[in-house]
């Protein structure tokens, strides 16, 4: 990317109309998937970005590390797509400059989508992904975007309950928490319509409980979570949400910090490679949890 990077106008056109046939459009599920793994091969990634297929626990992955290729630390990074749609080939530049600038390795689990896989898939191989990138790093973080992001927080919350590896922090970019809720402000942004959204929530869910705290950790206990950061812009749909669970989140003690990005749309940051704003959130996502992945635990010494 050149220091300017292109015009802010023209990335977000070309966000608006490039990505709506893959993001709730006309076209079936399976096709809409194709269609964001497609317009994702033309984003750039970072010189020396090295992509290794692999499996966490039985299911696909990729590991992604710009540099060396072996780093004592790793973040486990859940992409966004409603629970629906998006894959580690979708969320791959991303990826590639989330390592770069966490100077770590990332891990983009496949994890199972609905309608062919409801709840609790998602978070059963979420879960599953995070154990075995803890088994093979000494220190490792969880981060997410939109469904991801919610993904992340349920992931985490189990890895507290079950007393095993715990992330060294969470980097949530606009968070889906609640996917059953309705939205109290905007009904659409330029990524995200709401009718979309209850649709994809519906096929998610299942036979499942709304209120059950592994498909909407924001309604969930909160106390333990690792220190966390929080994107997000306010004109998203989602702003609402998210600012309500970031105050649970403090109700609760958790350190979190909040960073409202005044200019860029709902996950943005796969432009990370075109668009300036979208290098600087990355750059403060992935800054946050290297400081995170650096840190020692109180009571272990290093």
């Amino acid at each position: 990317m050149s220091r300017r990077g292109l015009p802010f106008w023209l990335v977000a056109t070309s966000t608006y109309l490039g990505q709506r046939p893959g993001i709730g459009g006309p076209l079936p599920i399976r096709w809409q998937r194709a269609w964001l793994d497609l317009m994702a091969r033309t984003l750039p990634e970072p010189a020396g970005t090295v992509v290794r297929p692999c499996r966490l626990d039985g299911r696909p992955a990729l590991r992604v590390s710009v540099g060396a290729t072996e780093r004592p630390t790793a973040i486990v990074h859940l992409h966004g797509g409603a629970y629906t749609v998006g894959s580690p080939r979708s969320h791959r530049a991303l990826g590639a400059y989330l390592a770069k600038a966490a100077d770590s390795v990332v891990y983009l689990p496949d994890y199972r989508l609905a309608p062919e896989h409801p709840f609790p898939a998602a978070l059963e191989d979420a879960v599953d992904a995070a154990g075995a990138v803890a088994a093979a790093h000494d220190r490792f973080a969880l981060s997410g975007d939109s469904a991801g992001g919610g993904l992340a927080v349920a992931t985490a919350r189990r890895l507290i309950d079950a007393r095993t590896d715990t992330s060294a922090a969470l980097g949530l970019i606009s968070p889906w928490v609640d996917p059953a809720a309705e939205p109290t402000g905007r009904r659409r942004d330029l990524v995200v319509r709401a009718k979309w959204g209850r649709l994809s929530a519906l096929h998610y869910l299942g036979p499942g409980d709304p209120a059950d705290a592994g498909f909407a950790p924001g309604r969930g206990e909160l106390g333990e979570l690792p220190p966390t950061l929080i994107q997000v812009n306010r004109r998203e749909v989602l702003y609402d949400q998210v600012a309500e669970f970031a105050g649970r989140l403090r109700a609760a003690g958790v350190d979190v910090t909040v960073s409202e990005l005044p200019r860029l749309w709902h996950v943005g940051h796969v432009m990370a490679g075109v668009l300036v704003d979208a290098q600087q959130a990355v750059d403060e996502l992935g800054g946050f949890l290297r400081a995170r992945l650096g840190a020692v635990p109180a009571g272990v010494r290093g």
